[in-house]
C-alpha cells in the first residue's frame, strides 16, 4: 500500500493545481466598438461635407449621410442608456424609482428624442433651408421625427415576422 502511495505521488510530481485565470481585460474598442465606429463614420461624413459643394451629388450625399448617421448614433447609444416602456426598440428594465422619476425613466428615450427634436426644429427655423447647413438641419430634424415616431409606434403596433415584434397571438399563460 505504501508503494502505491509513493507511485501516485511520483506521478503527480509535476502537477500543479489549476489556478483560476482572470478573464481577459475588455478593451474600450471591444466594449464600445459599434458606438466608436458609428461616431467615426459620422465624423467622416461631417468632414467630407465641410469641404464639399452641397450643390453637387457628392455634397448632397454627404449632407444626407450626416442626418442618417446621426440618427444611427442616437439609436446605438440612446437605446443603450435610455428606455421606452412598451417599445420593442429599447431594453425593458424595471424603473429604479417610483412616481414622476419612474415615469421619466420609463420614457427617457422618447423624452430625449422629443427635447432634441425641438432643438433641431429651432435650429432649422432660424436657418435658411436652402443653405448648406440649413439642408442638413432639416434632414436631421426629419431623422429625429422618424426615430421618435418609430419608438412611439412600436409601443402598440407589431409586424409579423419581425424579431422586434413580440408575438401577440400567443399567450404565456396556460389555460386551465
Amino acid at each position: 500500500m505504501a508503494g502505491l502511495f509513493v507511485l501516485m505521488n511520483a506521478s503527480n510530481a509535476g502537477y500543479k493545481p489549476a489556478m483560476k485565470r482572470k478573464a481577459p481585460a475588455r478593451h474600450l474598442l471591444h466594449e464600445h466598438g459599434l458606438s466608436i465606429a458609428a461616431v467615426g463614420i459620422l465624423a467622416l461624413w461631417f468632414a467630407l461635407y465641410c469641404v464639399s459643394d452641397e450643390k453637387t451629388h457628392f455634397g448632397a450625399f454627404f449632407g444626407n449621410a450626416i442626418a442618417d448617421w446621426s440618427g444611427s448614433v442616437v439609436i446605438i447609444i440612446g437605446t443603450k442608456y435610455l428606455i421606452e416602456r412598451g417599445s420593442s426598440e429599447s431594453k425593458q428594465k424595471p424603473p429604479p424609482w417610483h412616481g414622476i422619476a419612474g415615469v421619466l425613466y420609463e420614457h427617457s428615450l422618447l423624452i430625449f428624442l422629443a427635447i432634441t427634436a425641438i432643438g433641431w426644429a429651432l435650429l432649422f427655423a432660424k436657418s435658411d433651408p436652402s443653405s448648406k447647413w440649413g439642408q442638413v438641419a432639416g434632414n436631421v430634424l426629419s431623422e429625429w421625427v422618424q426615430m421618435a415616431g418609430l419608438v412611439f409606434l412600436t409601443k402598440r403596433l407589431i409586424e409579423r415576422g419581425s424579431k422586434e415584434s413580440p408575438s401577440r397571438g400567443s399567450s404565456s399563460k396556460k389555460s386551465a
